[in-house]
């Protein structure tokens, strides 16, 4: 017996050898996903510590406008310390979120999950916090649709946090749970953010994409990279126990396609942007 994303054992075993190979197949493929997601979004969460908060330390502020402009801009304290919150915490909870999934941890060392959870929550209600203050001080550089999606990413955030520290006060665990799996689908947005962006600039060359973050894809973009995610979650949380040999085999594909395309993409960034500001970060201690 098994236990799944949620914490819970499968019902009943595969009969045939087909469906115990898919059912192997969905657990090491969905596995080695969990394990890129993780190393790479902790590799980003270091890069959002080493470049943007060091900055803020340093006081060089300019240097958030080498990756995006118009970012920082003197005279606007109240938006400036918004998104410095946003970038603090926010590198928090990319590298604690996926420590609290790993059911290992949930179950030896309930103390150490219980207060890295604290942490967590905290961390993602400051960082939405701090991304809503810099839209209502300055806006986004790309505009209503951009102002709006990422208010919506902002509020969605707020409600999974308090919604998974709610839950689990109250001795809910596994409404507790699927909250804290939501909230992990939304802290991951602004790795998945970087990396779809990244693989569309090469791929296409920037199709549909403007200096000012206004066009179509910028728009679909700022939608695009939390939404998704949280389809996915509601699948993990409200998946059958069992699947049919022919969809677990294919589901365990696209698993192993998803994991392909997030390695190939961290091991370029990594390269060429965070690796780079990390050890300069690290070099400078």
């Amino acid at each position: 017996m098994i236990k799944n994303i949620m914490g819970k054992p499968e019902v009943s075993a595969p009969h045939s050898k087909l469906e115990k190979l898919a059912s192997i197949s969905i657990r090491w493929s969905g596995f080695l996903l969990v394990a890129t997601v993780w190393i790479s979004a902790g590799l980003f969460g270091l890069y959002i510590l080493a470049f943007y908060v060091s900055a803020l330390y340093t006081g060089n502020l300019e240097q958030w406008n080498n990756i995006l402009h118009g970012l920082y801009q003197k005279g606007f304290v109240t938006a400036t310390a918004g998104v410095g919150l946003h970038f603090i915490t926010g590198g928090i909870i990319l590298i604690l979120g996926s420590i609290q999934l790993i059911e290992a941890v949930r179950t030896r060392y309930p103390v150490f999950h219980r207060w890295v959870g604290r942490i967590y929550v905290l961390a993602s209600l400051l960082t939405a916090t701090g991304g809503l203050i810099f839209i209502i001080a300055k806006g986004t550089i790309g505009g209503l649709v951009m102002n709006i999606g990422f208010s919506f990413y902002g509020l969605l955030m707020l409600i999974a946090a308090v919604e998974t520290y709610r839950h689990a006060v109250a001795g809910r665990i596994d409404k507790h749970r699927a909250w804290a799996l939501r909230l992990y689908a939304l802290a991951i947005g602004s790795w998945l953010y970087r990396m779809d962006y990244g693989f569309w600039l090469q791929l296409t060359g920037g199709l549909g994409h403007l200096h000012n973050f206004e066009g179509p894809f910028d728009r679909i973009m700022a939608f695009f990279f939390y939404i998704p995610n949280l389809f996915v979650a509601e699948v993990f949380i409200k998946k059958h126990n069992r699947v049919s040999s022919f969809l677990g085999i294919l589901s365990a594909f696209i698993l192993l396609s998803m994991t392909a395309f997030l390695l190939l993409g961290t091991y370029y960034f990594t390269k060429l942007y965070w690796g780079p500001a990390i050890l300069e970060w690290v070099s400078g201690f």
